[in-house]
């Protein structure tokens, strides 16, 4: 459902893969009757329309079913958890001279992560 990369993008104001989580959310979230009676009757393309209709834009992920917010909610935390330190760390060393003595590459990695943290922890917002 998500791909050769196993992964959604997010950029700051929408999902850019939004197709992807869509399903994946639907999917997730659906009960094993749901799910079973969803295939059965190819569901796959019935929704096609309505998806097209729809974007998950930031506004769009705040009004989510409960169950999808729960689900995003916790992905994002353990996606958080896998990067070695948090967003005040990654800050902190931005505002620092240490920053300064890094490489160029090392420089630019930091503001990537960083970027991403903010973005995660937007999402993490959004969801409550």
């Amino acid at each position: 459902m998500v791909g050769e990369e196993g992964a959604f993008v997010l950029g700051w104001d929408e999902v850019l893969t939004e197709e992807e989580l869509s399903v994946t959310l639907k999917v997730l979230c659906m009960s094993e009757e749901e799910f079973k009676e969803y295939k059965e009757q190819d569901g796959w393309e019935d929704d096609s329309e309505e998806e097209e209709n729809s974007s998950l834009s930031n506004e769009a992920l705040s009004r989510l079913k409960t169950p999808c917010k729960k689900l995003l909610y916790d992905s994002v935390l353990l996606t958080l958890e896998s990067y070695g330190a948090d967003l005040k760390a990654e800050q902190d060393l931005l505002n620092n001279e240490v920053y300064k003595k890094l490489s160029r590459r090392e420089q630019q990695a930091l503001h990537v992560r960083y970027g991403q943290k903010r973005i995660l922890h937007q999402l993490l917002e959004l969801v409550q």
